[in-house]
């Protein structure tokens, strides 16, 4: 394998999860410290502790998990393995992607799933097509520094997640 190969973590999953918030594959900083959204600027937890309101932020990473859990989140990736050049999903070649729908059949609470950002969205979309009954899916705006829409703008797209949580 190259420098460039990159690989996802582990899904973090239970039966209690109703919503699956799904992610390309992970940067480097993530990487780096083996956690889901490890970057500084990116505002996946400031995001999701809006949603939940709770601080997210404040939290060690195992009690940000366990968190989301609890309020039947779980979280993945589209993308297995890749190769890639620093962490910006343009720079993404050779994917060899998750078994989404194979995830999805397995959690008998699942409502939704949620990409979070376009290339995401692109990549399990294909995915999820041949599942014979689809989840509620949503595209959202990428909690990553690289996505420059404002952080309010983001946000007002990511509460419409409380729908699938309620």
């Amino acid at each position: 394998m190259s420098d460039n190969a990159k690989s996802c973590f582990p899904p973090v999953v239970n039966a209690q999860t109703r919503l699956l918030i799904l992610g390309s594959l992970p940067g480097d900083a993530s990487l780096q410290a083996a956690q889901y959204y490890a970057h500084p600027r990116n505002q996946f937890w400031r995001l999701l502790g809006e949603l939940l309101g709770c601080e997210l932020v404040a939290l060690d990473y195992p009690a940000r998990l366990a968190a989301l859990q609890q309020h039947g989140i779980g979280l993945w990736d589209v993308v297995a393995q890749a190769q890639r050049q620093g962490s910006l999903d343009a720079a993404i070649r050779g994917i060899s992607p998750n078994d989404l729908p194979a995830l999805c059949a397995s959690l008998p609470a699942l409502r939704a799933v949620a990409f979070n950002g376009s290339t995401a969205a692109s990549i399990g979309r294909k995915q999820l097509a041949a599942m014979a009954t689809l989840p509620v899916l949503f595209d959202l705006p990428s909690s990553s520094p690289a996505y420059t829409l404002s952080y309010s703008a983001k946000l007002a797209q990511w509460l419409a997640l409380r729908a699938a949580l309620a």
